[in-house]
């Protein structure tokens, strides 16, 4: 019989969660895993391969402060809507008696769902059997938590038995964003990016030579693709072909906003990402950790700008230690400006390619049913 794995995720603004663990899900599945992977957030279209999804009654967050839950609908989460969706959440726990439980991003974040993790980790705990309880985790966590925080996560990350940094060291060191590491790091590994397989990239000559300005699933994208057509024209990039890739969760106030010019395509968000990035001439993005980790393997130079507010700094920190390690040039979102925006292209051009420089490790998929298996066997 396949050890179960019961994967829990919660996307609240992007879709950059769900879709590292959807990877995930599809690798273990492969490896042979029974993958049930339980999402809270907006139903999305996925690829899981052979893993099965529950679906539990979505919420998000009401605007990119993150600092409030609600229903799809922007009412109120409640406490009886709160109550069904722990209740909801422990019942398939118990049906499924899974040998791993993977929390994605938690303790280390999505703080705002202790309501339901709480309970959820004290169910694994008490099955009859009990399972491996593991914290899946990004590269880089919010910076700007107070020591009590620290002390919070620590306390709960007690429960469990491993964590996984989908990261690689040489790039990013997960110390530099929590400073609880060195009391955690006994139980750490890193499993390198995670990545999904580069299957037909370059197999066209889509985006050959362009300027590809990505903003992943575009829910706070509108300010860089605004400040990318403003900055064209003065650019020494300006003789080429732009393309604005404005991702579906673009608001329509936003893609409005956007206008046309000679030499400019705006469309949504393409699957041939990676063969746009490959053939263009740069790359124009956020900072996400999917359109990075794509950025890190296939592109020519990069210039980032991250989304960034006074709670989220994941972003700008990953775009600083990559700007610091020569891997990209950077715009900060606060002094983002179309003349900014024109002399960070600049010194975008300026130095080595990415590709010449080592790679990085991507393996994080494979790596990770590598660890399970092995603490399951």
């Amino acid at each position: 019989m396949s050890p179960r794995v019961f994967f829990y995720v919660q996307h609240l603004l992007g879709i950059g969660h769900l879709r590292r663990a959807a990877i995930l899900a599809r690798a273990l599945a492969e490896g042979g895993f029974d993958v049930l992977m339980v999402s809270g957030g907006a139903p999305l279209a996925l690829d899981l391969g052979g893993a099965r999804l529950h679906q539990l009654p979505p919420v998000r967050a009401r605007d990119e402060n993150l600092r409030e839950l609600v229903r799809l609908d922007g009412s109120p989460l409640g406490v009886a809507f709160r109550a069904a969706r722990v209740q909801e959440l422990v019942s398939v726990l118990r049906a499924e008696a899974p040998s791993i439980v993977i929390t994605e991003q938690f303790p280390f974040g999505r703080t705002q769902l202790r309501f339901e993790l709480l309970p959820l980790l004290d169910a694994a705990r008490a099955l009859q059997s009990k399972p491996l309880i593991v914290s899946s985790v990004r590269d880089v966590v919010r910076r700007s938590v107070s020591a009590q925080r620290v002390a919070e996560t620590l306390e709960i990350l007690a429960a469990f038995d491993l964590v996984l940094i989908h990261a690689d060291p040489r790039i990013v060191d997960f110390g530099a964003s929590f400073a609880g590491w060195e009391r955690m790091a006994g139980r750490a590994v890193y499993t390198g990016y995670v990545a999904p397989p580069d299957h037909g990239v370059k197999t066209s000559g889509a985006g050959k030579d362009e300027v590809i300005v990505s903003v992943g699933g575009g829910a706070v994208g509108g300010p860089l693709l605004r400040a990318a057509l403003a900055a064209r024209g003065r650019s020494v990039l300006a003789d080429r072909r732009w393309r604005l890739l404005v991702g579906a969760n673009l608001a329509k106030t936003e893609r409005v906003a956007l206008w046309q010019q000679d030499g400019v395509v705006i469309e949504p968000a393409r699957t041939d990402f990676p063969t746009l990035l490959a053939n263009a001439a740069l790359s124009i993005s956020q900072a996400g950790y999917n359109t990075v980790v794509d950025i890190l393997r296939f592109a020519d130079r990069a210039l980032l700008v991250p989304f960034s507010t006074a709670r989220e700094t994941e972003q700008s920190d990953r775009a600083r230690l990559l700007a610091e390690r020569g891997l990209a040039a950077m715009v900060e979102a606060e002094t983002l400006t179309a003349a900014s925006l024109a002399a960070g292209i600049a010194r975008a051009l300026v130095g080595p390619s990415l590709r010449e420089l080592p790679r990085c490790d991507v393996g994080g998929a494979s790596r990770t049913v590598e660890l399970l298996r092995a603490r399951v066997a």
